[in-house]
């Protein structure tokens, strides 16, 4: 069984929390710098698939791509902890929105 199926968001969060904590680092954790962070990751992110077509992942690239997604999701988790945001919650209802806005059968196989 993935860990995906096993482990909560809550459970993240709170590990995340745990390694903040643990260092004192919540003094550097502003809304600011954590949205920066995520941007930076993000790109360190695309960085991987610069000047590729990004078809497929190339021989021991899905690794390099797990790490930087992996930062990612920790930025956005720490940002959830300072902000204080249920993101559970907050994907749901943006998941509902993005339904109303693209509508299915108007979309379906379509980004525009």
């Amino acid at each position: 069984m993935p860990e995906d199926a096993r482990i909560t968001l809550q459970d993240l969060k709170n590990m995340v929390a745990a390694f903040v904590e643990e260092r004192d680092w919540a003094q550097f954790h502003t809304p600011k710098n954590l949205a920066m962070s995520v941007a930076i990751e993000a790109a360190e992110l695309m960085e991987l698939f610069q000047w590729s077509d990004g078809r497929e992942l190339e021989p021991g690239l899905l690794e390099r791509v797990e790490e930087e997604l992996a930062d990612v999701l920790i930025y956005c988790l720490a940002m959830a902890n300072t902000a204080g945001i249920d993101l559970a919650r907050a994907v749901k209802q943006k998941m509902a929105a993005n339904a109303r806005k693209y509508p299915a059968d108007l979309y379906r196989g379509r980004y525009r």
